[in-house]
């Protein structure tokens, strides 16, 4: 992963995959992984937002 939480490659063993696009699976997993990765960023802002919102704008 790289500092935005990113995944930047991923390697799936071929025998994992009986019959199929093993390419076509990575970018699936890839995909997945990295929006799993957006989705729990946006949870933490909108809970430490909700924290800090109490401070009257001092920050």
């Amino acid at each position: 992963m790289d500092g935005r939480k990113q995944l930047r490659s991923i390697v799936i063993d071929p025998e994992a995959v009986k019959a199929g696009d093993v390419e076509m699976l990575q970018d699936l997993v890839m995909a997945a992984l990295n929006e799993a990765s957006r989705k729990v960023d946006q949870a933490m802002q909108s809970s430490v937002g909700g924290m800090l919102g109490g401070l009257g704008g001092i920050l």
